[in-house]
């Protein structure tokens, strides 16, 4: 695991300053960078939060979270030109525009989505114009041109190269109209991942996206994808959710696979967790599926 480098991506610009911009720090003070033996490959901050909802795009910090996504993508890069394999470390859920314009750089790449929300809302139907909520859509190129195509490369990622894994939002999704999910994109609901089992799901997912003419994947993890009962240390909560050692099968399964480029955690809020018990958790968790990578 010593070609892991840990990128520190602490960026809240799609979403709010309610802690999880803590999430680095929380999770390198559990340990996380020592137990990969990783090396530390730099820290990408933003620029200023404005919590007024943008005129034109209907979502905040537009032109913030486009400039971040480059910068990040310039980092996300060098570490693959390293050779090495990039953790990044959110965070909220928009910095995987960053993630995925760096790999969108080098050609055609899939998408592991592991959320409890599929973040497919288009600006009209996102209460508060929070990218957070929307960039499964935007990184498919649907949503504002300033985030849905950056550098003129969108789509990042085609539809019939992304997975959604493990989500539970159906219900709240209706009653704010969100966008359905294209036919193209492969979806995989909590009762799915269930009925075949963590593990089996996983293998499928991995089969999908190795199986067209992706170059490999990144897998993106919002920890909201565990169970509330388990993981309660995050802004939008759900009930339900993948157990620890589901989500270990998940993430042990996807990370092995040779086509796994890169991996980023986002929305976990260690202000929601004083003691650091589920911070510890998390990095327990992490350390055990990036293990699969030997």
């Amino acid at each position: 695991m010593r070609d892991v480098a840990i990128i520190e991506a602490p960026s809240v610009l799609g979403l709010r300053p309610t802690g999880v911009e803590e999430l680095p720090g929380a999770l390198l003070d559990a340990g996380l960078a020592d137990g990969l033996g990783a090396v530390r490959a730099g820290r990408v901050e933003p620029g200023p939060y404005d919590p007024e909802r943008d005129p034109e795009t209907e979502v905040l910090n537009p032109a913030g979270i486009a400039d971040y996504s480059v910068r990040l993508a310039d980092a996300v890069g060098g570490v693959l030109d390293e050779g090495r394999f990039p953790v990044v470390l959110g965070g909220d859920c928009s910095v995987l525009l960053g993630t995925l314009l760096a790999l969108r750089r080098r050609g055609r790449h899939g998408l592991l989505f592991l959320d409890g929300h599929t973040d497919f809302y288009q600006p009209a139907a996102e209460p508060a114009g929070e990218v957070a909520s929307m960039e499964l859509a935007l990184a498919t190129g649907r949503g504002p041109a300033v985030l849905a195509d950056l550098e003129g490369r969108g789509p990042l990622v085609q539809d019939a190269d992304a997975v959604a894994l493990g989500f539970r939002d159906q219900a709240e999704a209706s009653v704010f109209g969100m966008q359905p999910l294209p036919d193209a994109l492969h979806a995989m609901e909590l009762d799915a991942v269930r009925e075949l089992g963590a593990a089996e799901a996983a293998r499928r997912a991995v089969d999908l996206l190795t199986g067209g003419g992706a170059a490999g994947y990144w897998v993106h993890l919002d920890v909201d994808v565990l169970d509330d009962a388990v993981m309660p240390a995050v802004d939008y909560r759900l009930s339900g959710g993948l157990s620890w050692e589901e989500l270990e099968a998940v993430l042990g399964i996807a990370l092995a696979g040779p086509g796994a480029m890169g991996l980023d955690v986002a929305i976990f809020n260690p202000r929601l967790d004083p003691d650091g018990t589920l911070a510890a958790r998390l990095t327990e968790c992490l350390l055990r599926a990036l293990a699969s990578r030997g």
